[in-house]
């Protein structure tokens, strides 16, 4: 498949991750309670695993921003590698949005962190290119999922809604002003509520 995939678990009130993202939390206060579905909670059920299965589907390449690959904000002051571990889950090259420039970091699996400094859209660009009809998947966070929906880039769109309001943080939809998607598919578990998206034919 060559689509441009996204895949978010968002909150009630629409943030995909808590307030205070730090070292110690990624995700944000709370936000880990966006995840239980596939982050080990036992009340999770096959809805959950299929999900999971949509998540994790082999991709050509992925963007991310600066933000979800890790907390150093400004000049790149210290070694980081990413919150992933050696071998990260991507096994592919991922470009990283950034305003400021680091050679590219190599790591077990695969992956080959790229780092962008002109724009999502040089970003996005790389990315197919480099992809070569494998797929492209916008891997996060907020800010450059709202960038990828403004450009329209986004073919499918996978929402895993948990029943959480997280009340602040990281808001995906603020600044988008159309959505030209219809569900295809809908899974439930105690945990979220999965929707599968589609750019619909006369979106876009």
């Amino acid at each position: 498949m060559s689509d441009t995939t996204c895949h978010m678990s968002i909150s009630l009130d629409g943030f995909v991750a808590g307030p205070e993202q730090s070292r110690n939390e990624p995700l944000g206060k709370r936000g880990h309670e966006l995840h239980g579905w596939h982050i080990g909670d036992p009340r999770a059920t096959e809805a959950d695993a299929t999900a999971n299965e949509w998540l994790m589907r082999p991709r050509g390449a992925y963007v991310m921003g600066r933000n979800m690959f890790g907390p150093i904000r400004g000049e790149w002051n210290e070694t980081w590698n990413g919150w992933w571990g050696p071998e990260p889950p991507y096994h592919a090259p991922v470009f990283v949005l950034t305003h400021y420039a680091h050679e590219p970091i190599e790591m077990e699996g695969g992956t080959t962190f790229h780092f962008v400094t002109e724009g999502f859209g040089a970003a996005y660009a790389r990315a197919l290119e480099t992809a070569d009809g494998r797929g492209v998947d916008i891997a996060g966070g907020a800010s450059t999922v709202r960038q990828a929906l403004n450009a329209d880039v986004i073919d499918e769109l996978a929402l895993d809604i948990a029943p959480v309001l997280l009340g602040s943080g990281e808001r995906m939809f603020d600044g988008v002003e159309t959505f030209g998607f219809e569900p295809i598919e809908v899974l439930h578990s105690p945990l979220a509520t999965h929707i599968r998206y589609r750019k619909r034919d006369d979106a876009g």
